[in-house]
């Protein structure tokens, strides 16, 4: 087993289920984006009730006629890669919020094979 230990950003961007980016949901480009740019990894989380700078509760209740529910994008890793995608999220955040903050990593993972 592979250990990687070190300081690396965590990003955690914060935005509604119903934000689109070019008529697509926001949370699945920037998945992509993360991806195409090389990171390590992408996680979206999806909150079951919160509220933002409208102060306008979202919940998943059922009687609830809520479909912007909270999004959380998160990915870990360094800060030279972070830094380099904060000018495109300029461009396709609308509203959210972003946070950034320094952390400690220990991943656990198979070594990638080399191939000859």
């Amino acid at each position: 087993m592979n250990r990687l230990d070190g300081e690396q950003t965590l990003m955690r961007i914060f935005v509604g289920e119903s934000d689109r980016w070019q008529h697509r949901p926001l949370y699945e480009v920037l998945v992509e984006l993360f991806r195409q740019e090389g990171f390590s990894g992408a996680t979206v989380l999806r909150g079951i009730a919160g509220f933002g700078a409208s102060s306008v509760v979202h919940s998943d209740q059922l009687l609830s006629l809520s479909h912007d529910l909270p999004l959380v994008v998160e990915v870990v890793d360094s800060d030279e890669k972070i830094n380099a995608v904060l000018p495109r999220l300029d461009e396709m955040l609308q509203g959210g919020l972003v946070t950034l903050e320094k952390a400690r990593v220990i991943r656990y993972g198979k070594q990638k094979s080399k191939r000859k």
